[in-house]
């Protein structure tokens, strides 16, 4: 199956442009992942399913129509009975073909009921394709922007394990011609390796958030670190303004977890009105046509007697039935429903609730999360500048190595510490966006 996914939200976190050969955007990703994925395959065929079962035929409106055949083969020995009126073997064969229509002409509008319910069934496999989808662009996306935040972290380290490598190898000559040891060497030393270390455990972990990148778009092998595509979108996304009330509407009207509990709910209710028929009676007719053709041979005689026979019965009955007593079985599931419906009713109410209540802590985590990516770009400015000027000091001999390591330290957390604001912000948003149903997708054949 073919089809032409509209995806607002990836306009606002990707870039409109294609991936080139070994480059990889989070529209690109998703895209992938919508087609490959095994969870959205499954969901749209369970959706093909409730739409194949989706028609008057299986509701029950249509007669049904039945073609039975019968042959019998009996064989009769009477050589030792003196008391019938055909002595010896008797061989008797028959064919009953039987065709039969049964027709429901009133079940208590059961055939409708089912019918409603039948379509409601649909709409609930297709909000429930619509979650999967939902979920997984959700899951690819924010497994893609980790990938960009480990990699991020990865090219810091890589940055101040040069820097250290560099001044390490300058102390290391100099120490080599002036014949003397100085602790910047040793300064210089253990801050390469530790650098070292943090390289190769941040590469670790990017690593390991490709593979998981590359495991939810379905990737047919696991390749080599050397082949991994090149993530062309930043952490940096300008977001635009959220206002509470129409985000609280949105997710209203459009969220599609309260939009299945809703389907739920109407499920219920035709549930109901179901075991509500059953306190009516209910009207059948049948019509129906029995050929009937037979033979009867004498095996045992020198003058066998052979004779055909050949009838046609036709019949149409009406079959009225209505239940008088069966201990109110009928009546208490009916009242049962009726409860059922207020339990659907009361878990429609809390999800609502819930909902909103999480709609506005996510809505009041983003607009501290987005100042607190405000804060840290300023932060960060200051870092960059005073470990620029302390590096510059260090080289002119003003600032010791200890000295340096403390700006140095700065930089570094306050870098790391920017990058994650900048993700944290975003999953907030995409949580959101979500939530206010805006992360939908539209199918066209």
């Amino acid at each position: 199956m073919r089809a032409t996914i509209l995806i607002s939200i990836l306009s606002l976190l990707t870039g409109l442009g294609l991936a080139q050969s070994k480059t990889l955007s989070a529209r690109d990703a998703v895209l992938i992942a919508l087609e490959k994925n095994f969870k959205v395959q499954i969901a749209e065929k369970q959706e093909s399913i409730a739409a194949k079962n989706n028609n008057w035929m299986e509701a029950g409106l249509f007669p049904t129509v039945a073609l039975n055949a019968t042959y019998n083969t009996t064989v009769v020995d009477n050589t030792n009975n003196p008391f019938t009126f055909n002595p010896g073997i008797i061989l008797s064969q028959g064919l009953t073909p039987n065709l039969t229509a049964n027709a429901n002409l009133f079940s208590g509008l059961a055939v409708h009921i089912a019918k409603d319910r039948l379509e409601q069934l649909e709409e609930q496999s297709k909000g429930n394709a619509l979650v999967v989808i939902e979920t997984t662009v959700q899951d690819v996306l924010k497994a893609y922007y980790t990938t960009v935040l480990q990699k991020e972290r990865m090219q810091l380290f890589a940055t101040l394990k040069d820097y250290s490598r560099k001044r390490m190898e300058y102390y290391e000559l100099k120490e080599k011609y002036a014949k003397t040891s100085s602790l910047e060497l040793l300064q210089f030393r253990n801050q390469y390796l530790t650098d070292s270390t943090n390289y190769l455990m941040q590469e670790i972990s990017w690593q390991n958030a490709m593979r998981n990148l590359l495991l939810l778009m379905n990737n047919d092998h696991e390749p080599d670190p050397a082949a991994f595509p090149m993530l062309s979108d930043k952490l940096q996304i300008a977001f635009p303004m959220i206002d509470l009330e129409q985000t609280l509407s949105d997710m209203k009207s459009n969220n599609q977890n309260l939009k299945n509990q809703y389907i739920a709910l109407e499920l219920q209710k035709t549930a109901t009105q179901y075991q509500k028929s059953f306190l009516y009676p209910t009207l059948n007719f049948q019509v129906g046509v029995n050929p009937s053709w037979g033979w009867f041979r004498q095996l045992s005689v020198d003058n066998p007697l052979e004779i055909g026979t050949q009838s046609v019965q036709y019949y149409g009955n009406f079959n009225l039935r209505y239940n008088l007593f069966n201990n109110w079985k009928a009546k208490r599931a009916f009242d049962v429903a009726k409860v059922q419906e207020e339990i659907a009713e009361l878990n429609t109410q809390q999800m609502e609730n819930t909902m909103e209540t999480t709609l506005r802590n996510l809505l009041s985590m983003y607009q501290v999360r987005s100042r607190l990516v405000e804060i840290s770009e300023e932060n960060l400015i200051y870092a960059t500048k005073a470990y620029d000027l302390a590096k510059d000091r260090f080289d002119k001999g003003i600032l010791s190595s200890i000295e340096l390591e403390t700006f140095r330290n700065n930089y570094q957390n306050t870098m790391m510490q920017h990058y994650e604001n900048q993700f944290n912000k975003m999953d907030t948003y995409l949580e959101m966006y979500k939530m206010t149903g805006k992360l939908g997708l539209e199918y066209q054949q």
